[in-house]
Formats: C-alpha cells, structure tokens, sequence
C-alpha cells in the first residue's frame, strides 16, 4: 500500500497566537509531575523503602529525565517542531517505522494515564466521603467525564483551568511543608534511612514511583499547539524537572521526619495527617490528579491526531480531523476518554502505574537514541540551538532505560519491545520508506564512512578476501543471467556493481539523462529479480577508455573492484565471429593488468532452461582442477556458490586431469587438502590423455573452468581455444586468476608457514 504524506488539518501555530512557555510546557509538565504519587503515593515509597533508598528511587527517575530532556532540547531545536510532541521528533529522526511504533506506543500510555489519575482522583474523593471501591470507580469516571469535556472544547479553555489547579497546588504544598515543621522529629528521621524488616524490592516500589516524572513530557506532546516551541520546550522542561525534583526530595525528607515509616507503609493518607490545614491537602489530591489527567488528556489526542494526519495506519485516518483554527482533535479526544473509562474499570492503581512506566521508558529510550542517531550522523542540517547535549548522554540514556525496564519486569520489557517491533515491521511493509527528511541515511553513511576508516587501518590477509565484483550487463537479453550468477559467485559476502556503457559525452545533459534513465531501470530489474546488487551507469565517448578507467577506479578506501563478470563476447561481437572482438579482448587483459580476476559466463539459452528444470538437489557443480590460481579462485567461487539458496544442496565434483600413473597420489594429496579446507566435495581423476575429457562435465548443472588470457584468445589450460569446448557444455564459468590465491585461513600464518617448510625440507 503506498502511503503519501497529508497536510496537517490544524494551522501552522507560529502563523498565529499560541501558548507560552509558563502555559504551554512547564505548567502541563509540573502539575502532571507534582500530581497524583506526590500526594498519594509518596509516603507509601518512603515507608516501603526508606529514605536512602526513595532517594535512590528519586536520582534514578530524574537522572533519566534529565538525560531524557537534553536529548529532548537538542532535538526540539534542531528542526521546526510541529504537532505530535515526541512522535513528531522520533519519527522526524529515526524514520515512519520507528517513529510511528512509538507514536502508538505513547498514545496508548498517555491514554491509560488518564484513567491512571483519575483513579487517583477517586481514591482522593473515597478518603474524603467514604464508599469504598464503587465511589473509587464512579468517582473516576466522573472526573474522565468531566475533563472530557474541558478537552473537547479545546487547550485555550483547558490551559486557563489549568492555572487554578496550580493555585490550589501550591497551597496544599505550603500547609503539608508548615504541618511537617511543627512535627519535625530528628531522632525519627535517623530511624527513617532504612525501612528495615519491612522493605519491599527496590524495583517493585520504583516501578510505582516513576510515573511521578514522567509529566516532563507533556510539553512536547503539545508541540503543536506552541507560538515558539525552539525556545519554550527547552526552557519549560528543564524548569519543571528542577522545580518538581527539589519538591519531592523535600517531601520525602519532611515525611521521614514527621511519621514513622511503618504507618505510610499502610497509609496513602500520610502527607493528609502532617498538613497543618488538611483540607488543603484533600483539595491538592484533588487538584493534582485532574491537572495531571487533563494534561494527558490534552497530549494523548494530539499524538493521535499526528498518526492520523500523516497516513500511516489507514485506520486511523478519520482522527485526523481538527475542529476550529487550532485544528482541536475532537475525535481523538472522544476515542481517549473511551479508553480511559475502560481502563477505570480496572480499578487497581498500583497495577496501573507498572503499565505506564514501562510504556513510557520506552518511549524515553527511543527519544534518546533518536537524538544519539541525530549527533552521531553528523549531518549539516544538524544544527540544535540547544548546545548542552552529548551523544554519548543520549546512548546512556538510552541504556538506562533499557536497562530500568529489564530491572522491573524483564517479561513486561519484551512484551513492549515486541509490540514496538510488530508495529515497526507493520509499517515497513505498508509506508513509503521515505515520506519526509529523518536522519537515517546520515547515520548509516557516517557507520559506514567510520567502518572503511577502521577496515583501511588494518591490514588485509587472504582470508580476508571477499568478492567485489563488476558485472558488465551490456547485454539486456542476458543482464539478468549475469547479474544472478553474480550473486551466486559472491555467496552472499563481498560486493556486486551491475555496470552498463553508454556511447556518448557524459558532460551532456541529454547524455545525463539518459544514464539517469538507464540507472532507474537497472535498478529497477535489481529489485525484480531481488538481486543484491548496486546499480552503476558510465558514458564515456571512447567506451574502451571509459572501461580501463572505471576498472581503475572503482571502489573508495580498502573496497576495490577485484573481479571482473563479463557474458561470453558480452553482445559486442557476431555469434558467428572465429575470434573475440577487439574491444571485449582488450577489456578483459586491462582487468588482468590492473590486478583483477577475469569470469566469462557462457550462458545460452537452452543451457540456462535445463538448469531452471533441475531441483535443488539435483544440480552438480564441476571444478576442473589443474593446480594453479585460476584453479583454486574457482573452487572458491564454486564454494560460496553452494552459500546461495538455489545451490545450497548441490552437489560440489572437482575434476583433476593427471597421468595414469599419479592418479592415486594426486587423488590422496587433494584430498588431504580439501579435509583442511572444510570443503565437502567428491574427487574424480580424469586421464591427461583421455580425448574430450570436458565431455565429463555434459550432466553437470555449472561448470568452472580454468582459463589462460593470450593476447586475443581465450584458451583452455591445455592450450585448446575455449570456444572449441563450450558448445557441448552446461553453464561454464571460465575463470582466469591474476594473482596468487590462497583458501587456507592461516597461510599468512608464519608459524603455519614455517610448518609448512620444515615438513618439506624433512
């Protein structure tokens, strides 16, 4: 299914009046922080852990935000930020697939927030009036009813109410922070660093105290709705993070000094009985767990609507609607509120937050690895205003999440990551792989630029060797032939370049075009075919010229061409022609003299349909042996041969023409070798004097033939012209070596080297 971008409903917020940075980004961001686990959870950690381990629990889910939000500023500032907070920057860096995942992922964990604090609301509401678990539910309920409503009208009205919850917060804090200094006991805060008997593991309580941080991100959820989301995400997030770890630090050390650990382990009540005035704290709960879900009720829907408005699951599409100037995602609205009266039904608080922490760390380490992708690349269009981030920070980051998410729930975490990889390889088969400018291709080209200066610092040892390979495909009617036995020659290692010559000056700009042209087909037939190989098309006015030069220059660093594929007379020369023609037998000694390795595929018609009729396990690969380079670079080519699918179980012969009177001794010698090769391959001794001795190769499937270049001529080891053989042949594969070549791993080995030589002196 191809996928086109759209164009977003809303209008672009920097056109005209949007939200601050006090509006916008840290007042979402505090109240969602300083919300539901301050009030009712806090003391629960304390008690359940004690100080110096709820302090633990504090540095590591800040540590995480703040390397979160480093990452999060530089990426904010690199580009202009639209609607979509963290799954515009994610998508927008690492591409439609991750950023999609995650966009889903996120939506799906702010949606669950919201019933989240809305439990947190009715249990805030049960304390005070009574009734148990139903008035929980009910209680919950009403709030997701309520705050649906302030977000279908839209952020303008929600945003105003959010400035009164932050009011009452701030009274709730200053009486529960004067009641803890009128019931400050020293000797109770000693007792208070250690939860003794009754601790719980660190990580089941941290699992419950980390969705207190994750608010920080609410701001960048709405991204879209800013008047200048460069300059107010930065700021924004870093002031909430600080302002909000300084205040939970303080309240754990307040409640360690007020109330002994064991009766916050049992009560949610614990900052409500050290306030000075304690409905103050009853209407901070209240306040704190309505802002914190409205605030994920105004960002889950605006990622939704990003999904939507950028096609990326069909599905979808409907919510992409906006309703007013600011594009407001009512349907998306409607679809959150849903989900959270479903998830309300749940009820259980506790069980609620494991959920939301772990989508959320997922969420933070893809952002991290985001902008760790971003500043590695180091792409020129990677310009961040915000200079204070580190790509190293940004890589642990990443790792710390990772590695959170394991220490909670090892089975949840790949539950989340195979949702996350499902949904990735859900869009690779459904989106355009490239819709908009994500920094993919930047990071991949410095891997590899960075992985060639590695390769060239070392040195090359034979067993290094892998197969670079030219392809010359001047011949449509035989370019897939050439281009598949490529394939099968490199084995699935080394490189393969299917080259095509164009006549003509490549300074023209018709010329141009035309190669353009010839490249997209050629390409094009690569991916039919399902041919893993680059495409590469070269004008030149002298095509000789233009061969010799690009047979010189082909590769960058240590990656240089080393083989040369041709089709038999590769189309240049009349079927009915004694000779090779000139061009093809210059081109073919120029490979030899610049240092590569010759392969002429003869390949015809009928030749090509009796192989295409043999199963698998049918086919036969001859090797005719003669002791010498051609000879072993073709049993190497004959080897990754049997790498491939198609010749994975085929048979693999090697022919060694010798004297009647050697036969048992070069049969013992050769295989004494191929034992130390690893090669599993059968011996047959032809007699040197047996005449058409090639007739032994009639019912193989391929065959490698050695072959010697002499001026004009292609010529059998035996000194017979090639063209004399090939008619009563297979598939041949005519190889000429120009070098040593070498299959044993250690014969660059000294040790293995000196073996050798005392074994023959001896």
């Amino acid at each position: 299914m191809r996928v086109v971008a759209a164009k977003h409903q809303r209008l672009d917020p920097t056109s005209q009046a949007g939200l601050g940075t006090f509006g916008g980004v840290f007042t979402p961001s505090v109240l969602t922080i300083l919300g539901l686990i301050l009030f009712l959870r806090l003391g629960y950690v304390v008690g359940s852990s004690g100080l110096v381990r709820a302090l633990l629990m504090l540095g590591l889910a800040t540590l995480i935000s703040v390397l979160t939000s480093l990452s999060l500023s530089a990426i904010a500032t690199n580009r202009k930020v639209r609607g979509g907070g963290d799954y515009y920057l994610i998508s927008r860096s690492l591409g439609v697939e991750y950023g999609g995942a995650i966009g889903l992922i996120l939506y799906v964990a702010q949606a669950i927030s919201v019933a989240f604090y809305c439990v947190g609301f009715g249990e805030g509401v049960a304390s005070l009036v009574g009734g148990g678990e139903r008035m929980v539910q009910l209680s919950a309920a009403g709030a997701a009813i309520g705050l649906f409503a302030l977000a279908y009208l839209g952020a303008d009205l929600a945003t105003r109410f959010q400035f009164v919850i932050m009011a009452i917060l701030v009274a709730a804090l200053v009486s529960f922070f004067a009641g803890a200094r009128v019931r400050w006991d020293p000797a109770m805060l000693d007792q208070a660093w250690s939860a003794g008997d009754g601790t719980l593991p660190f990580w089941t309580v941290f699992a419950i105290f980390f969705p207190a941080v994750t608010g920080f991100t609410q701001g960048v959820s709405m991204s879209g709705d800013l008047a200048d989301p460069v300059r107010s995400l930065p700021r924004g997030t870093f002031l909430a993070v600080g302002l909000s770890t300084v205040v939970y630090a303080a309240a754990m050390f307040a409640l360690a000094g007020a109330l002994p650990l064991d009766g916050m382990r049992e009560d949610y009540d614990a900052m409500k009985r050290v306030a000075g005035v304690t409905w103050l704290v009853d209407a901070g709960v209240l306040a704190a767990t309505l802002s914190s879900a409205l605030a994920s009720f105004l960002g889950a829907p605006r990622i939704l609507q990003a999904l939507a408005t950028d096609k990326l699951f069909a599905w979808l599409t409907p919510l992409g609607v906006g309703a007013g100037p600011r594009g407001n995602p009512r349907r998306a609205v409607l679809l959150t509120g849903l989900i959270a009266l479903a998830v309300i039904a749940v009820g259980n608080l506790n069980a609620i937050a494991a959920v939301v922490s772990m989508f959320f760390l997922v969420s933070y380490g893809l952002l991290n690895y985001a902008t760790y992708v971003e500043a590695v690349a180091a792409s020129p269009s990677f310009r961040p205003r915000f200079r204070f981030f580190h790509a190293r920070a940004s890589l642990a980051g990443t790792a710390l999440c990772g590695l959170v998410m394991l220490m909670i729930d090892p089975m949840a975490s790949f539950v989340a990551v195979g949702i996350l990889g499902a949904v990735y390889y859900y869009l690779q088969w459904t989106a355009v792989p490239v819709r908009w400018h994500d920094s993919r291709r930047a990071y991949r080209y410095r891997r590899v630029k960075d992985g060639l200066r590695e390769l060239s610092r070392e040195p090359e040892r034979p067993a290094d060797w892998q197969p670079h390979i030219l392809a010359f495909t001047e011949a449509p009617t035989r370019r897939e032939r050439v281009l598949r036995v490529s394939g099968w020659l490199a084995g699935g290692s080394g490189m393969i370049t299917a080259v095509q010559l164009i006549d003509g000056d490549g300074a023209s700009p018709a010329v141009r075009r035309q190669c353009a042209d010839a490249e997209t087909a050629l390409q094009a037939e690569l991916d039919r075919h399902h041919l893993d190989a680059f495409p590469l098309v070269v004008a030149a006015p002298d095509i000789r010229v233009g061969a010799t030069t690009l047979l010189q220059s082909w590769g960058i660093g240590p990656i240089r061409a080393n083989t040369v594929l041709l089709n038999w007379l590769d189309g240049r020369a009349s079927a009915t022609a004694p000779t090779l023609s000139l061009w093809y037998a210059r081109l073919l000694a120029r490979a030899a003299r610049v240092g590569q390795h010759v392969v002429v595929l003869d390949a015809k018609d009928p030749e090509w349909v009796a192989l295409e009729r043999l199963e698998p396990h049918e086919r036969t690969i001859d090797v005719w042996w003669f002791e010498d380079d051609s000879s072993r670079l073709a049993l190497l080519f004959a080897y990754l041969m049997t790498r491939t699918e198609e010749w994975g179980e085929a048979t693999l012969r090697v022919l060694v023409p010798v004297a009647p009177d050697a036969a048992q001794k070069v049969e013992a010698s050769l295989r004494r070798r191929l034992d130390e090769l690893r090669l599993d391959a059968e011996i047959t001794v032809v007699r040197e004097t047996e005449p058409d001795a090639h007739r032994r190769s009639t019912g193989a499937a391929a065959v490698f033939m050695p072959l010697r270049l002499e001026g004009m001529r292609l010529l059998h080891p035996a000194g017979q012209p090639m063209e004399e053989l090939l008619d009563s042949l297979p598939i041949v594969a005519m190889v000429a070596a120009c070098g040593d070549v070498q299959l044993r791993e250690d014969d660059d080995d000294d040790d293995a080297g000196a073996e050798r030589a005392a074994r023959a002196d001896a």
